[in-house]
């Protein structure tokens, strides 16, 4: 069997550090038009802009409020071959600010997708497990096609119509807790909260359902299914070499539990399903060497951090801290990984280790 089928992740996921201008911007150097592009100024209390290829330029949902999508003109107002432009909005573009982006490659603009009880619009890459779906809500329980190969194994739904409906995350990464357990967990990206029971069934449907290779289930939940809402859903699954989504045990102790990745990553987000702490986003571009690599809590407007979290290591990630975001004692956390290189390639050549400063 083949070591992955992405001898380089960065044509499908990348990191675009740039420092604002105060003036319309285009960046370049992404290596691909991205179809889903999150955006956070690292230096202030700025929102978590996200902006993609189905719901079009100046388009902006934050990852971190419930409010409703907006259109911001001066948001981002273009995709490129190769990056982005950003107008002047703050969140996007103030001068000498600095930001970080997060890039991922989808399938364009989205096409029909008739599959599920309810027409969808996906952009889909089925050779990266990631799609983008848009669909109008029902208000009953129903079946979505996601456009992908394999059942995503997290999910994340957003009511862009109603303001106040939270990001729920719908997760099959734990053995307890998640979409199919009782009435449908689920989680709020936009929130800290453990993993929740909504004590009906009315999240991922009357008996919740797991999502299949060709469909998810909704429930009639307003934030899952609103009535003639506008829904939007990033589906994801595991890639061999170039992405990995699962969960670990935390111990508690800056000696932390190595995860195995079968790649080096480039990305990593980091929740405790069971427990209610921050979500935790770190890339390989700030700062870029171990264990002090800068994050930031996608539920939060916060300004970047600079606490030693992690290692990042060619083939995967060691916990470096017993904060109780990423390493509560005995708490389930799930994660989400990209990859700057495989372990090896397809054609058998190894990642180099990334390095490390001793203090």
């Amino acid at each position: 069997m083949a070591y992955t089928v992405i001898d380089k992740p960065n044509l499908y996921f990348n990191t675009k550090l740039y420092t604002g201008t105060g003036s319309s911007l285009a960046n370049t150097g992404v290596g691909f038009q991205s179809d889903l592009t999150w955006i956070k100024g690292r230096s202030g209390a700025t929102e978590h802009v996200l902006t993609d290829s189905v719901r079009g330029v100046t388009k902006e949902l934050s990852a971190n409020d419930n409010g409703a999508e907006e259109t911001v003109a001066q948001g981002l107002t273009a995709f490129g071959s190769d990056g982005f432009t950003v107008g002047t909005d703050g969140s996007y573009n103030t001068s000498s600010a600095t930001y970080a982006s997060w890039n991922w490659l989808g399938g364009g603009a989205g096409s029909l997708n008739e599959v599920g009880s309810i027409d969808s619009t996906v952009s889909a890459n089925t050779t990266a497990g990631f799609s983008i779906v848009s669909w109008t809500g029902s208000g009953a329980d129903a079946t979505i096609g996601h456009g992908l190969t394999q059942a995503p194994t997290i999910f994340f739904v957003k009511n862009r119509t109603d303001s106040g409906t939270n990001w729920r995350v719908g997760q099959v990464l734990t053995s307890s807790n998640n979409m199919t357990d009782g009435n449908g967990y689920y989680m709020e990206l936009d929130d800290w909260k453990a993993s929740t029971n909504p004590g009906s069934a009315v999240t991922w449907g009357a008996t919740p359902t797991a999502p299949t290779s060709s469909v998810f289930s909704v429930g009639s939940d307003n934030a899952h299914n609103g009535s003639s809402d506008d829904m939007l859903a990033y589906c994801f699954h595991s890639v061999k070499g170039y992405s990995k989504f699962g969960s670990y045990t935390g111990n508690g102790n800056a000696d932390g539990t190595f995860i195995y990745t079968g790649f080096k990553p480039a990305f990593i987000i980091i929740k405790p399903s069971s427990k209610v702490e921050e979500w935790t986003l770190i890339d390989n571009k700030r700062l870029g060497y171990n264990p002090d690599n800068n994050y930031v809590y996608p539920n939060q407007n916060y300004a970047e951090m600079t606490n030693d979290r992690l290692d990042i290591v060619s083939n995967g990630f060691k916990i470096r801290a017993s904060t109780g975001e990423i390493n509560t004692s005995g708490a389930t956390m799930i994660y989400m990984a990209f990859a700057e290189n495989p372990l090896v390639t397809s054609t058998g050549i190894p990642c180099t280790a990334r390095w490390f400063v001793l203090i």
